[in-house]
């Protein structure tokens, strides 16, 4: 398994090996061990699913608060997204800047998104599959989210021509000047 740090050092991408033959692949996509050994010491207790049919289905960006905030490793096994990940610590030298992760199933690649962070993705390809591991339940008190088109952010979402596919919820989410629920 091999950890990646990017442009914001506590995001990092994560790559397992993926042994293949006549018959296919197999991978240790996750393997508490070597985790330790990298020095991440994290305990993930849930694990979700997502399917977007069209392309430009943008979902985010979401976080959550305390004591309900969550670590996030990110994984695609069907199709390719862009994933973002917005350091939304007010204390943090990368406030307010961005990672953008190209993830796809032929990449195998991960991303881990920390704690104090706003996420999201858009798909670049249709029927996409995104599974992903969090440390923390979901709880629907603490969700909150952050516009994914505040043009303080400068993020580039590649969007098909109609645009955005948004659900009621992430229309409603504010600029990151406007954010209250922010990390320290």
């Amino acid at each position: 398994m091999q950890f990646q740090a990017t442009d914001i050092p506590a995001v990092l991408i994560v790559t397992p090996k993926k042994h293949g033959d006549a018959r296919g692949f197999f991978s240790e996509v996750y393997k508490e061990s070597e985790w330790k050994k990298a020095g991440l010491n994290y305990t993930f207790v849930q694990d979700n699913h997502s399917f977007s049919a069209p392309v430009g289905t943008l979902r985010g960006l979401h976080f959550q608060t305390h004591p309900f905030a969550q670590d996030k490793l990110i994984r695609v096994t069907r199709g390719r997204i862009l994933d973002v990940a917005v350091d939304i610590r007010r204390s943090s030298p990368t406030f307010g800047k961005h990672v953008a992760v190209e993830l796809s199933a032929e990449n195998w690649r991960q991303l881990f998104v920390p704690v104090g962070f706003a996420h999201g993705f858009v798909t670049l390809e249709p029927d996409a599959e995104v599974q992903y591991k969090v440390t923390a339940l979901y709880s629907a008190a603490n969700d909150r989210g952050l516009a994914y088109d505040d043009p303080d952010l400068g993020i580039d979402w590649p969007l098909p021509p109609g645009g955005a596919l948004l659900s009621e919820k992430d229309k409603q989410w504010p600029r990151l000047r406007d954010l209250t629920d922010a990390f320290e």
